[in-house]
């Protein structure tokens, strides 16, 4: 898991085996054996490994399998990556039990949808409309002034 992810991490970060170990103070060769499985960085290894790649050190030693796609690198602090969803014939997706955990998403709650080139996002009606009145005062203020 651990090795998989320092692989991933590295290669989406456009890194170099030297050019990670540097930013963590140890060898390349100490770096290598890592990502060979060879040996473990310790804790406060992968502290700096987790801040060096943007992650959390939880997120870094787990391999998230998403169905039809495999291993995929650990998410960003602050970002899930829940797996993948179907389309049933009506239109309809079934959001993942942990992804409405974490907001508190309930039957029949309404959620607002936005969409750019990249994708589809749902975002709680509350949470959009408080956004929205807050850039609208924001707004008015500048005008005001």
């Amino acid at each position: 898991m651990l090795k998989d992810n320092l692989v991933m991490l590295r290669n989406v970060h456009g890194l170099s085996q030297e050019a990670i170990a540097e930013k963590i103070g140890i060898s390349r060769q100490a770096y290598a054996k890592w990502e060979t499985g060879a040996t473990v960085p310790d804790v406060e290894k992968c502290a700096l490994l987790a801040e060096a790649y943007g992650t959390t050190v939880d997120s870094l030693i787990r391999t998230e399998p998403v169905e039809g796609i495999g291993a995929i690198p650990p998410s960003p602090k602050g970002k899930n990556i829940w797996g993948s969803v179907a389309i049933n014939d009506r239109g309809q997706i079934v959001i993942p039990k942990g992804a409405r955990d974490l907001f508190g998403l309930t039957g029949g709650q309404r959620l607002i949808v936005l969409t750019d080139e990249h994708g589809i996002a749902l975002i709680p009606d509350e949470a959009f409309m408080a956004s929205m009145n807050k850039a609208m005062e924001l707004m008015n203020r500048t005008l005001g002034e």
